[in-house]
């Protein structure tokens, strides 16, 4: 005897086909023609409270790239996370601080303080965000520079497995201030799922189309982070 799915769980089940397909219709578009490199990133974090309406994160993001063969990026991210303004929004205040690779011996270190105003709500039964963020980039190897990100993030209903896995899907943009440039796009879809009462992981997919260096650059990123709530 065959079980119909419940009403919520067919809306979840056809809101994910129905992103897939756009993801993948952007991601063959997305601004490069090749079909770009492979990276692999893993993040770790931890969030907890500090007093009423504060609450701290610490991000620890590692990269490998030249097609996961070389260790080529890391960052530490120290936020604090203000959410007293009303349920609806958060205030972020975060210093995050930077090494990349641009040789076999040649790292280069950026500061970058930035401000982030995320915005939540609901679509249904979709839990919806808007992150914009005002970010400093401090560079040892180039002219400083300011730039501001905007990620729209679309987290669907039903929670699959034991693990309580939910589709995540996002897109962010990346516009240079110095002559309002558009340099940088990231689509995002994969899952994000419980390990355990504290533990939280999401696994990614993102298409990065990239022209800091003048042509757009495409490259296919794996994304493992882990967040450990206190």
């Amino acid at each position: 005897m065959r079980v119909e799915p419940t009403g919520r769980l067919h809306r979840g089940r056809t809101c994910f086909v129905i992103v897939i397909v756009c993801v993948a219709l952007l991601g063959s578009n997305c601004f490069g023609d090749d079909i770009g490199k492979f990276e692999y990133w893993t993040t770790a974090g931890a969030s907890f409270d500090i007093e009423k309406n504060w609450r701290v994160s610490v991000d620890e993001l590692l990269k490998l790239g030249d097609d996961a063969r070389k260790f080529t990026y890391h960052h530490t991210d120290l936020g604090f996370v203000y959410q007293g303004l009303a349920d609806w929004v958060d205030l972020g205040f975060n210093y995050r601080h930077a090494f990349g690779r641009y040789g076999p011996s040649d790292w280069r270190r950026e500061r970058r303080p930035h401000v982030n105003v995320t915005f939540k709500s609901r679509l249904g039964e979709i839990d919806l965000s808007d992150r914009s963020r005002l970010e400093y980039r401090d560079k040892d190897y180039a002219k400083d520079q300011w730039r501001y990100t905007n990620k729209l993030t679309l987290t669907l209903p039903g929670e699959f497995t034991k693990w309580k896995m939910r589709p995540y899907f996002a897109d962010q943009v990346y516009i240079d201030l110095d002559g309002y440039v558009l340099s940088k796009n990231k689509v995002y879809s994969g899952f994000s799922f419980e390990l355990s009462e504290d533990l939280v992981a999401r696994l990614l997919y993102v298409w990065d189309s990239d022209r800091t260096y003048g042509n757009w650059r495409n490259t296919n990123i794996l994304w493992l982070q882990l967040r450990l709530y206190f």
